[in-house]
């Protein structure tokens, strides 16, 4: 993640960095190198340079030891989220440690930049038909696990003031590019840029845009795509029934949800807003608290839905530089529509039905296999069926604790008889 107004090191700080990488000095690579770094943020900065053969050029170096830092500081977290969940049992309904694991996994990928170079390679794949859209080349064979080297986009990131002040640029046109650019990513592609920030957008001649920053992405499912759709439609439908039900069923199955008493509590949080535009509510940040919601009902969301609502939360700040009565749900509901009713064309029919008899022909292939073993071991003179009774336990407990409550109360009871009789016997008459 980069931003301008993180602090840089200082060339020297970095050069041991590109030396190990290259195995030479940085000048028997590059022509020009700029030692003053372009943008900076924790884990990475920037520094323009050009090739040999003259070609401007990015290159995104990592800072020297960031990632024992990153080691040190995740063992500490995981030492709170351990001692948050075992001492504060409210918040286990969301799983402090499973966030963690969740973040390191994000930073392990953001950390290693072979991995950015093949998420680049993946969206040039998905872009290569879109002439608006520029995904820039990355040059292999400088690029490793710490150096990344790119090809330098012609235009201003749209974070620069003056980025939509250049000539020929039209903000409305931008926008509906970025837009669409972005709904290809989550209804078409299932591959989405997680970190869509407008430091991370540049704004191009003719209106073109160009991505950049690809260290964290998100990948969507079919399901997820249709389950994303359908929450939008119910959303400006305001149908929060059907809002409850696409949550319930992307989490995994539970018995105890009280599908009646989410979606009130859903209406609750969405329905004051309904109607008002970006200048008044933020509809990622809707989502995302209506993930908490959800946590309350103990449903565990996929990672890759909140990385979704958080992404929406950006885009949203971008569609607010541009047009500040900028209203997302109305731009992204030609494409969820779209793609709920591409789920009953004729063509997506016959493939799910292809599917299903894939799956069926493996079922009976395996059917007469698995039913002979079930057979020789019901008729095994061993065979035994268990049986589990959840309540059984708790039942045990309190039949053993009213024994001994009984045991006792008859001890303490003769003890009681036998010292009036003793004491009765030595009285006398």
């Amino acid at each position: 993640m980069l931003h301008s107004q993180v602090r840089a090191l200082a060339f020297k700080e970095i050069e041991p960095v590109l030396a190990n990488h290259f195995g030479m000095p940085v000048e028997k690579i590059f022509s020009r190198f700029d030692h003053e770094a372009r943008a900076a943020g924790s884990i990475a900065q920037v520094h323009m340079a050009e090739l040999s053969g003259g070609k401007p050029v990015v290159v995104k170096v990592q800072r020297p030891g960031v990632e024992k830092i990153l080691i040190e500081d995740l063992g500490v977290l995981y030492f709170l989220a351990e001692l948050i969940e075992r001492y504060i049992p409210e918040s286990k309904v969301f799983r402090p440690v499973t966030v963690v694991n969740e973040f390191a996994r994000a930073v392990d990928l953001e950390t290693n930049f072979v991995i950015e170079a093949n998420n680049i390679r993946r969206f040039q794949e998905n872009f290569a038909n879109e002439p608006n859209i520029k995904i820039p080349h990355v040059y292999t064979e400088h690029s490793g696990r710490r150096v990344l080297v790119m090809e330098a986009l012609e235009g201003k990131p749209l974070s620069q003031k003056n980025a939509l002040a250049q000539g020929g640029i039209d903000p409305e046109a931008v926008l509906k590019t970025g837009l669409r650019c972005y709904l290809k990513m989550v209804f078409t592609d299932g591959l989405f840029h997680g970190d869509l920030h407008a430091g991370n957008m540049f704004v191009l001649p003719n209106n073109r845009i160009g991505l950049v920053d690809f260290g964290v992405v998100g990948r969507l499912n079919g399901v997820t795509q249709a389950a994303i759709a359908n929450m939008l439609v119910a959303l400006a439908a305001e149908d929060y029934d059907r809002l409850a039900f696409e949550y319930v069923d992307l989490a995994p199955y539970t018995d105890h949800v009280d599908v009646d008493l989410f979606a009130r509590d859903l209406r609750d949080l969405i329905a004051p807003y309904y109607g008002l535009t970006m200048k008044h509510v933020n509809v990622g940040r809707l989502l995302l608290e209506s993930t908490e919601i959800a946590a309350r009902y103990d449903l565990m969301l996929p990672s890759e839905l909140i990385m979704f609502f958080k992404s929406i939360v950006a885009i949203e700040g971008m569609g607010r530089a541009i047009v500040g009565d900028f209203n997302f749900l109305a731009y992204s509901l030609e494409f969820a529509s779209e793609l709920v009713q591409s789920r009953t064309e004729p063509r997506k029919i016959m493939r799910d039905f292809s599917a299903l008899g894939r799956d069926f022909q493996s079922l009976f292939a395996v059917f007469p296999r698995q039913t002979k073993q079930l057979i020789r071991r019901v008729s095994s003179p061993d065979f035994a069926l268990p049986i589990e009774i959840r309540e059984f336990e708790k039942f045990r407990l309190t039949v053993r604790n009213s024994a001994r409550t009984i045991f006792w109360g008859l001890v303490i009871a003769s003890l009681i008889l036998s010292a009036a009789i003793l004491f009765s016997h030595y009285r006398g008459p």
